[in-house]
């Protein structure tokens, strides 16, 4: 092998930091790094902080076409996704106090984030579905102001989606067929120690019997998280979940699978519903993380309850929303999210102050000096 003949010395021109510096600043830095490149001048690197892509396409270019010996650290941040939020509703019922406070604020979220809002159709689980309650739950959020910024999604047009989901977990061997039934999956519980519905993963080496649903291995795995408003959460799925339910005994879809496959296809970056759901979100990390796909950012807000301390639904017999009282009904959901009366004359007046309350109190000012 040829030796290397050796380094001369060459002014190096600096690369300023991207903490302190604007967009703009920083274009002008990577273009005269570039220039430098060009004529013939190693320049030192600094460490670059998420920039514009195409900056960053020709400051590559002219690195590889240099063949100088640089001595970089170049640390790329991932590119920040604009904010896309949703609400996903099932369609088993007219809308209810508790949906509404669900809706609001992750409709809030994404306007006071200048991001999109979309909605999607949970429609995945035929026996429980209403007839009518999609089309009047679009109908009653568009009475509020709030419709969706994309077409609207509907999880029962999505199964090629989900299968194709749930092959590549089971050719990476992380799902499996089961053969319990739910009595045999509380004995097999209770021998172990665990709580009620937490399977052992009794199938995980073959199913004992005719496969009847299709579950998630989650072996040792726990999940922490930081969610928005309850802060870190951790979960360890063994002990607290066991191997969940990816596709049902019936043949539908497991709502953990299509949220997450949803989500990923629809860009979603923020997530914010409500704390009934605060539990399943490990569940979804994991599979997220098995499928490679992105995992948002949550939020999980304060659930209304009935007069008996139940989470209010349809099944504890939430009323409807009343549309003729639009105004009414967004003051109580206001309030129920922890903000004081606004007392607006019009949708678009309580709109308007409620997004830049929220924005004030959610919404984190990043000051860049130029």
């Amino acid at each position: 092998m040829a030796k290397a003949a050796p380094a001369r010395p060459v002014k190096r021109p600096p690369l300023m930091d991207r903490r302190n510096s604007s967009v703009d600043a920083l274009a002008d830095e990577l273009g005269a790094v570039a220039g430098a490149l060009r004529g013939g001048v190693t320049p030192s690197v600094g460490v670059v902080l998420g920039s514009d892509a195409g900056i960053v396409e020709n400051f590559a270019l002219a690195l590889r076409a240099s063949n100088l010996p640089l001595t970089p650290l170049i640390e790329p941040l991932p590119t920040v996704r604009r904010y896309r939020g949703r609400f996903a509703p099932s369609p088993t019922g007219p809308l209810h106090a508790g949906s509404l406070v669900a809706a609001l604020a992750s409709w809030l979220d994404a306007r006071a984030h200048d991001g999109a809002w979309l909605l999607r159709m949970e429609d995945i689980d035929p026996p429980r579905e209403v007839s009518g309650a999609a089309p009047d739950i679009l109908a009653t959020l568009a009475d509020f102001g709030m419709t969706s910024d994309e077409p609207v999604l509907r999880q029962s047009t999505r199964s090629g989606a989900y299968a194709e989901a749930l092959a590549r977990l089971e050719s990476a061997g992380l799902a499996y067929g089961c053969g319990c039934t739910r009595t045999e999956i509380a004995a097999a519980a209770l021998a172990r120690g665990l709580a009620p519905g937490v399977y052992p993963g009794t199938c995980r080496a073959g199913a004992r019997g005719p496969a009847r649903a299709m579950r998630f291995n989650v072996d040792d795995a726990v999940i922490s998280f930081d969610d928005r408003w309850h802060g870190q959460v951790v979960q360890r799925l063994a002990c607290e979940v066991g191997d969940f339910v990816v596709r049902r005994a019936d043949g539908l879809w497991a709502y953990q699978l299509a949220v997450v496959v949803d989500d990923a296809a629809q860009g979603i970056t923020d997530v914010v519903r409500g704390a009934d759901l605060l539990d399943n979100t490990p569940r979804q990390i994991l599979l997220q993380r098995a499928l490679r796909l992105p995992t948002p950012r949550y939020l999980h807000v304060p659930v209304v309850l009935s007069d008996a301390g139940e989470k209010l639904s349809k099944q504890t017999g939430a009323r409807a929303l009343d549309r003729a009282a639009p105004l009414q009904e967004l003051e109580r959901a206001w309030q129920h999210l922890g903000f004081p009366r606004l007392g607006a004359d019009d949708l678009a007046a309580f709109h308007r102050h409620a997004v830049a309350a929220w924005k004030a109190r959610w919404v984190p000012r990043i000051a860049l000096s130029s």
